[in-house]
């Protein structure tokens, strides 16, 4: 009832000012027509399901020479349910094959790999850890200077997103910052870019808390289509009204197929994205 006093308010107080201008034929405003966008729709179909760990709130998702690896998030300033892991998975079953965690202060974020060596985002400790494959060990830190937030590779250089509208794009064996590029959406910048994977010469990526995967132009930052993945959480938050947001984007480039899941999600889709 509060929101509905609210809402009318505006409206007696016009309806009043009008009657005291009498005959007052000046016309209302043209109601906003919406911008038109410039970016193309792109379908996506579900191929195949698997099962996904609800225990997981998933902050990186990597498909590696066939094999899917998992970085999720969780600490003692933001608990998910556990502490933060990088995850060797089972793509058949959901389940953990190998798990490394992080000491509960860190707050884990995107993964990527890169020559068999995976790099682990931190949320707000500013670090970047570095492990070896196939074994997960832990050989090296990195320091970042911003939030971290989502990680792919171009198969030179580390892209990666901290939450606003820019990539940054680094040196994959010294972490320096080599460039920053601004993301834009029919001109304006496009904020909140999550987690990210390279696909075909694109970024794609997960906008927090929006239904939709963005693909990007990483040589001029602008996003060249979008994708609709509202029918996807709607089915799982059907299956479990837990779930929460879309974020999990992998690519096999081996098989050419594509996954995706989100934060505690009961199930992980194969999906084909169209032209």
């Amino acid at each position: 009832m509060i929101k509905r006093s609210l809402f009318l308010a505006p409206v007696i107080f016009t309806t009043l000012l009008l009657s005291c201008n009498g005959d007052n034929k000046t016309p209302a405003p043209a109601p906003e027509v919406p911008a038109v966008s410039n970016v193309k729709s792109i379908g996506i179909a579900v191929v195949n399901t698997y099962p996904h760990d609800t225990g997981s709130f998933t902050q990186g998702l990597v498909i590696h020479k066939g094999q899917l690896y998992e970085g999720t998030g969780g600490s003692d300033y933001a608990p998910e349910g556990r502490a933060s892991e990088l995850l060797r998975v089972n793509l058949q079953t959901g389940k953990a094959e190998k798990t490394v965690r992080l000491d509960t202060k860190y707050f884990g974020e995107g993964i990527t790999i890169l020559n068999d060596t995976v790099y682990q985002l931190t949320w707000r400790e500013k670090v970047v850890f570095v492990y070896t494959l196939p074994n997960m060990k832990k050989v090296k830190e990195f320091p970042i200077n911003t939030e971290g937030w989502g990680i792919t590779t171009d198969g030179k250089e580390l892209i990666v997103s901290d939450g606003t509208s820019n990539l940054y794009f680094y040196d994959p064996s010294s972490f320096k910052l080599l460039r920053t590029q601004s993301v834009t959406l029919d001109g304006n910048f496009l904020d909140s870019i999550n987690e990210l994977e390279f696909i075909d010469g694109y970024v794609y990526a997960n906008r927090w808390t929006y239904p939709f995967i963005f693909k990007i132009d990483p040589a001029s930052g602008i996003v060249a289509g979008k994708i609709d993945v509202t029918a996807i959480w709607d089915r799982v938050k059907q299956i479990d009204s837990a779930a929460d947001v879309p974020n999990g984007i992998a690519y096999d480039p081996g098989s050419k197929k594509i996954y995706i899941t989100g934060k505690k999600w009961p199930e992980l889709y194969e999906v084909q994205f169209g032209n």
